[in-house]
């Protein structure tokens, strides 16, 4: 199967042709023959059903560039394509003391694209098995943001615990946000009442 951004086409405008097809071929009440078809696939160099597949894989991707501050950093993976997040290692073996927390750097730089932040969570292993998470979780990294990127790690433990250097510290999510440029902060002088009220924690009960 062939991309589409390497054939030179644009996603979108593949889209919206797509859609414009389908358009014409619903408001005339006919079917694309399949000599059409066919000539249709032999000059995109994929067959229809490819091409929906390629597209809409196009359309939900996104690019996020990364920057390694050094030879020795591990460059940041998903270990699954249904992961949420990627691994980010400690560049340094840090000790914390027992209850202690430390800025962790990763060694890696991201460009954020507008409208996404990444959101830095804990590693579920790290934390069961070593008592370590992340103290702000989820950390935010802003778009604006293209300093390195460090971790602040807690140590819930009344021990002292080691942080070898190359040690997954935490996870990476790319999440979708509305940027403040996008947002009017408005002042009103009250706040229509909604269904809860000012019903707040805890008033939802236990079980």
């Amino acid at each position: 199967m062939q991309n589409l951004d390497g054939l030179g086409f644009d996603p979108e405008m593949m889209a919206s042709f797509q859609k414009q097809l389908e358009n014409l071929q619903e408001q005339a009440d006919v079917e694309i023959d399949d000599e059409y078809q066919k000539e249709l696939e032999k000059l995109i160099g994929m067959t229809y059903e490819e091409m929906n597949e390629d597209m809409m894989l196009a359309l939900k991707s996104k690019t996020l560039k990364v920057e390694l501050l050094n030879d020795e950093i591990t460059f940041p993976e998903y270990a699954y394509p249904s992961d949420s997040g990627f691994d980010l290692f400690s560049t340094e073996e840090i000790i914390l003391q027992p209850f202690g927390r430390a800025l962790v750097p990763t060694g890696i730089k991201l460009s954020i694209p507008e409208e996404f932040e990444i959101q830095v969570r804990p590693k579920s292993g790290l934390a069961i098995n070593q008592g370590l998470t992340v103290l702000n979780t989820p950390g935010t990294v802003d778009s604006g943001y293209n300093g390195e990127i460090k971790v602040i790690i807690f140590n819930t433990n009344n021990i002292s615990v080691s942080i070898p250097k190359g040690t997954k510290i935490a996870q990476a999510v790319l999440c979708p946000v509305v940027n403040g440029k996008f947002v009017n902060l408005v002042q009103v002088n009250k706040i229509t009442d909604g269904d809860r009220g000012d019903n707040g924690f805890g008033s939802t009960g236990l079980i």
